[in-house]
């Protein structure tokens, strides 16, 4: 007998939200439907393990800090001992069926993302509101600035945007968590570039974009922070305008200001500075590529905020240094923040590349440089605005 004909009843499913913090779950596959039912669950505090020879790169990046387990070859009998839960998205029917067996046999609840009725459970609808935002213009694309990670920080119309959505086209740094509430026909397209590893050219993310409006469809570009700060939204706008695709930018809160804001760093304060400046770290200096004035940067008194800098980190601090900025001068490295991982790390100049190894900061990672990194010290800790555990500035 097959799963199949075990999970149609002609009773409906009785809803019911399951408690898995701190408990293992395990996903099969490795595509964008893995990746979709992932987020969600790394959101409800679950103990992820992927299964597949192969993840789309959003998969990685969560595999590669350290937010779940990936096993890297094709399911086998035995992988759902001590789980849960279990998700069967491999995009595979036969493979699906057999993981839904094995759950049922093994008595793990188990949803399948092709078939949610030849399974034990079914994932959960959006809200019935969510449909009547949906206003009927088809064939076009929104460029929408998520913010810097936590979903909450999106702002209205960016989430309108994804519920009339037919395609989201993601990148890894965007609010993942937001893509488990979509309509379970989204398609979702995962254009990730991971720090000097696995990326999707522009360039094929602009002809995505296209191509999906020309068939009709909603298509929302959903990008970590703004749109227009370091994200190459300019370049997708341009790109549809060339291809006369009608184009909504949607924008969203830079992580360049609000990473520093939720650690209690302003990047601009009365009396202590009259100016701030937002670089990009992804080239260091005296890289033919780089556009950045270092020697300018250096001999400003106010903020620096880097981007994209944590690599580059020491041949950046030595430029400043070199240029003019004070060597003692304070420093705070706020990772991941808005996230339940943020933590801050406080340092100087000088120290800084020695302190980025000790501290074992790995990208997305907010740095700034400046008299009001002192004024986190002197404050008390800022409220968490749900933004998970929060963690004291570290020496």
């Amino acid at each position: 007998m097959s799963t199949a004909s075990l999970f149609r009843p002609s009773a409906p499913p009785h809803p019911v939200g399951l408690r898995l913090h701190g408990r293992r779950v395990v996903v099969v596959g490795g595509g964008t439907g893995s990746y979709r039912a992932t987020v969600g669950l790394l959101d409800a505090g679950a103990l992820v393990t992927v299964v597949s020879p192969d993840v789309v790169p959003a998969l990685e990046a969560l595999a590669g800090s350290g937010s779940l387990s990936w096993t890297p070859r094709r399911y086998a009998p035995g992988d759902l001992d001590g789980a849960w839960f279990a998700v069967a998205a491999t995009a595979d029917a036969a493979v699906d069926e057999v993981v839904a067996a094995d759950a049922e046999r093994a008595r793990v609840f188990c949803t399948r993302a092709d078939d949610p009725g030849a399974s034990s459970a079914c994932p959960a609808l959006p809200d019935a509101e969510d449909g009547l935002l949906r206003e009927g213009a088809r064939g076009r694309v929104v460029l929408v600035g998520g913010g810097p990670g936590d979903p909450g920080l999106i702002t209205v119309r960016g989430r309108q945007a994804l519920s009339q959505a037919d395609v989201v086209v993601v990148d890894h740094l965007g609010p993942r968590s937001l893509l488990a509430g979509l309509r379970g026909d989204v398609e979702i397209v995962d254009a990730s570039k991971l720090p000097r590893g696995r990326s999707m050219p522009q360039e094929q993310i602009n002809a995505l974009l296209v191509s999906h409006a020309r068939a009709g469809k909603e298509v929302v570009r959903l990008k970590g922070g703004d749109p227009f700060v370091f994200g190459r939204g300019m370049e997708e706008l341009l790109a549809c305008a060339a291809a006369d695709v009608p184009v909504e930018v949607v924008p969203g809160v830079t992580s360049a200001i609000g990473v520093p804001g939720v650690a209690g760093i302003p990047v601009t304060h009365r009396g202590l500075t009259h100016e701030f400046v937002v670089v990009s770290g992804h080239l260091p200096p005296g890289h033919p590529q780089s556009l950045v004035d270092w020697s300018a940067i250096g001999r400003l008194r106010g903020t620096v905020v880097v981007l994209m800098g944590v690599e580059t980190a020491p041949a950046i601090a030595a430029a400043l240094i070199r240029h003019g900025r004070r060597p003692d001068a304070p420093v705070a490295v706020v990772v991941e923040g808005t996230t339940g991982s943020e933590r801050t790390v406080r340092t100087t100049l000088a120290d800084l590349g020695a302190t980025l190894i000790e501290e074992s900061v790995r990208p997305p990672a907010v740095w700034v440089v400046g008299d009001v990194v002192q004024l986190a010290a002197e404050a008390a800790p800022p409220p968490s605005l749900g933004f998970g555990p929060r963690h004291a500035p570290q020496e």
